[in-house]
């Protein structure tokens, strides 16, 4: 009897009794992140072939995409508008920034505010 009753206690204890588990950390070194403040930090230099994280850590919706705004079609910046719309608490990558190259992004929806624009420098 004392295994039957031993059993249900070991699947409750694995499968975290129910609590609520914490946002993981992003692994990519090269992450924006995106606040009620802006993006954060403002640029990075990457080697040719990295991609680039951007991590939606606001209450509101962002759609990154690269410069110039509206047309979005930098030659060699294209990877930046994998990012698209993301939801608060979304991540997502840049496509391979493969061309050496400086590439500026802003926030489609507000491509005017300064807080939400910065620039993946690709070495």
């Amino acid at each position: 009897m004392r295994v039957l009753w031993l059993f249900p206690c070991l699947i409750a204890v694995s499968c975290g009794g129910g609590g609520t588990s914490p946002t993981p950390t992003p692994s990519n070194p090269f992450t924006f992140t995106i606040t009620a403040a802006g993006v954060g930090p403002k640029e990075f230099t990457v080697p040719a072939g990295t991609r680039v994280l951007f991590l939606n850590s606001d209450s509101r919706r962002h759609d990154m995409a690269s410069d110039p705004h509206p047309e979005h079609n930098a030659e060699g910046c294209e990877g930046i508008n994998f990012v698209g719309g993301l939801s608060p608490g979304q991540s997502r990558e840049t496509g391979n920034m493969v061309t050496v190259k400086t590439c500026g992004f802003h926030d489609h929806e507000n491509p005017d505010n300064t807080t939400l624009q910065g620039r993946i420098i690709v070495r």
